[in-house]
């Protein structure tokens, strides 16, 4: 590849307005509408913490989730290059077990499934600011790898505010906002509509859906809800 910031396939990072506001489902979403529209898709999910012990090594349910919904055979090792146990900020986690978050290493496992695939949808960690190392964050990942951004805001109170912050220090790092998506996680929210609008009214991108709030994960559906987004632009 000759410019760092223009990967050789199209694709989306997948980020949040907070940790826990569905960027998996998301994620899963985008990969199910892809491959759809006919692309052989890859994934990663670089950074996770709060992952399990198996007897393959430490294992993360997000990175997991996103292997299985991918039309590329990926080695765990290539999706999620780093993986930690505790559930705590990456590069907490990172600190306590010795490794540094390395984004030359991610950008080298980013290229090695760019080449194999027709798209690449990659997952952030928590928020868009969430620090990786002790200089870099979630936003300089989201740079070394070019991608569009997509944002996830999770519908609830206060969520506005993280709407427009994140939106803006999206447009600030020079990076495109692809779109928003608004995923209703909590179904006791007072005024939910008048929220969406209110954020439309305030980022200046496209929101892509509106996920309502689902009693299990369901990936073809939120690809259905994006595939006529992406049919559309």
């Amino acid at each position: 590849m000759t410019d760092d910031r223009n990967p050789a396939v199209p694709g989306y990072f997948v980020t949040g307005t907070d940790t826990g506001v569905g960027k998996t489902l998301v994620a899963c979403g985008l990969v199910s509408a892809l491959r759809n529209a006919g692309l052989e898709v890859a994934v990663m999910k670089p950074v996770a913490s709060g992952c399990r012990e198996t007897p393959g090594g430490l294992r993360s349910e997000d990175a997991e989730r996103l292997l299985a919904a991918a039309s590329v055979d990926c080695a765990y090792a290539e999706v999620n290059p780093f993986a930690f146990q505790p559930p705590v900020a990456p590069h907490l986690a990172a600190r306590g077990a010795g490794r540094r978050i390395d984004l030359a290493e991610i950008r080298r496992c980013f290229d090695g499934l760019a080449r194999r695939a027709d798209a690449m949808v990659v997952e952030g960690v928590g928020g868009w600011l969430v620090p990786l190392n002790e200089r870099e964050t979630v936003a300089d990942l989201a740079a070394a790898l070019g991608l569009p951004v997509v944002l996830v805001v999770g519908m609830r109170l206060g969520c506005i505010n993280h709407a427009c912050l994140s939106a803006e220090s999206i447009r600030a790092s020079g990076l495109a906002l692809a779109g928003w998506i608004a995923n209703c996680i909590d179904p006791a929210m007072a005024l939910v509509r008048e929220s969406i609008a209110a954020i439309s009214e305030r980022v200046d991108a496209p929101a892509m859906c509106v996920v309502p709030h689902l009693g299990t994960a369901d990936a073809a559906f939120v690809g259905g809800l994006l595939g006529d987004h992406l049919t559309r632009s």
